[in-house]
């Protein structure tokens, strides 16, 4: 009774996991269990990514595919015109990572900031998205995942009374900026593949760095 009982609980997850793994994503209802899997399928059927970002309020964006040539292209990008924060004009990227951003803005970045300021974030800045290069620009190393547009480099976040909160100066705080820094790196491993802050290594004492590449981690 006891295998019977095991065995159908098993098939009853499958099947829940199935349903709720290739149900539509919607950017609005934060994320859960099976986000990752939903973004992931993304690749597969790249149509239901276009279609998650139409669904987020507020958000505007145009296609911008490239064709992966050496190793670098955005053969599902889109340029983000406009979402809840400014990135100070528009941001590339392939559409996973997009919807992905846009996730992270409105269910671990505003939250965060409201619990650690009372305030809302009115400005992200970034070191860029897109770039034809090698993992730290070494020339024997294997493709960056920013050479096909998969990825984000956070270097600081603006709240709306002006107060800046920087990754490389505040990282280490011990009070509200450290703290809300490190709210939203943890909250970035919620959306992103990888995720890392200057807890990771020497080149990322600066900004904190998020990608939807296969290689996971949250650091």
């Amino acid at each position: 009774m006891g295998r019977l009982f095991l065995a159908l609980s098993i098939v009853a997850a499958a099947a829940f996991f199935y349903v709720d793994a290739r149900a539509p994503l919607d950017p609005a209802k934060p994320p859960h269990v099976f986000t990752p899997i939903q973004l992931g399928l993304m690749r597969i059927f790249p149509d239901r990514c276009p279609a998650a970002l139409a669904r987020a309020e507020g958000v505007s964006f145009t296609p911008a595919p490239r064709p992966v040539e050496n190793g670098c292209g955005h053969p599902d990008g889109v340029s983000i015109t406009r979402s809840g924060v400014s990135y100070g004009g528009s941001v590339l990227l392939r559409c996973p990572a997009a919807v992905a951003l846009i996730m992270w803005e409105r269910h671990e970045l505003q939250p965060a900031a409201q619990k650690h300021f009372g305030s809302t974030v009115s400005s992200v800045q970034t070191f860029g998205t897109y770039s034809c290069r090698n993992v730290y620009g070494r020339e024997e190393a294997r493709r960056s995942q920013h050479a096909t547009a998969n990825a984000i480099d956070i270097a600081g976040i603006t709240l709306a009374g002006g107060q800046n909160i920087s990754v490389l100066r505040d990282w280490r705080d011990e009070g509200a900026g450290g703290a809300f820094l490190r709210d939203i790196r943890d909250g970035a491993c919620r959306m992103f593949g990888a995720v890392l802050s200057p807890d990771y290594n020497a080149a990322h004492a600066n900004h904190f760095h998020f990608d939807m590449g296969r290689w996971m981690t949250c650091r």
